[in-house]
């Protein structure tokens, strides 16, 4: 599925120049897995980058830049091919429009939900259930354990809260799909937010919806589902 909704400029040129945080870098590198146009944008921004480095001036490395550096290179090694969207499938008995890879060796989720390849190597936690709409499973991420990273998975026309951020939030859709006033997001699709969007998801009536999202800062959560923060730390 082709998607329609892509993260922004800025993010492709920090993921490029390699300055994107572990968390949306995790999830901007599972659009990529999807996403030709995206992955073709960052190229050119990384020939862009390769072409000013070689008319700088060259500088002394700190003492122990080259370890940090394969340090990284090895916390961030996974999936280096790009995953192929997997055919129509279903959960829960519903038939779901997924970008998962299905491939015998992919991820899933505790209760056998295909996942990205690109997720192998970082620890997928249970299922934990927030009242009747929302269940939220947080990612390990390999090497950052200050990425806040989460699936999120909701029911057929359930909602999320409404909620506001005081940072950016990186949403990858996996499966389904949902409308939050803005606009409408289908699998594949990748949606960008900061603290100026306040908003409430609601899933679309045919399916439920499973998305993975990085979370900078904390969301603004209004009405009574701010009392459901505490227990997942966005």
């Amino acid at each position: 599925m082709t998607a329609r909704h892509h993260p922004s400029d800025e993010t492709l040129m920090a993921h490029a120049a390699g300055t994107l945080p572990a968390g949306p870098r995790l999830v901007l590198a599972i659009h990529l897995d999807g996403c030709r146009r995206c992955r073709d944008a960052v190229g050119r921004y990384e020939a862009v980058g390769g072409a000013l480095l070689e008319t700088a001036e060259p500088v002394t490395m700190a003492a122990g830049s080259f370890e940090a550096l394969m340090a990284r290179i090895d916390a961030e090694a996974g999936a280096s091919e790009p995953t192929s969207p997997a055919p129509r499938g279903t959960v829960s008995g519903r038939p779901l429009r997924s970008v998962a890879d299905a491939a015998p060796t992919a991820p899933t989720t505790p209760d056998g939900i295909p996942l990205p390849a690109r997720l192998l190597r970082h620890r997928v936690g249970r299922w934990r259930r927030l009242g009747p709409a929302l269940s939220w499973s947080r990612i390990a991420v390999a090497g950052a354990p200050d990425a806040n990273v989460v699936l999120l998975r909701i029911p057929a026309s359930g909602a999320a809260p409404r909620h506001g951020h005081t940072g950016r939030e990186f949403t990858q859709v996996l499966a389904g799909g949902f409308s939050d006033g803005r606009d409408a997001y289908v699998a594949g699709d990748f949606d960008e937010v900061d603290e100026y969007v306040d908003h409430q998801p609601v899933v679309d009536a045919d399916g439920e919806c499973i998305c993975i999202a990085a979370v900078e800062g904390r969301l603004r959560i209004h009405g009574i589902g701010r009392l459901l923060q505490p227990f997942i730390g966005l």
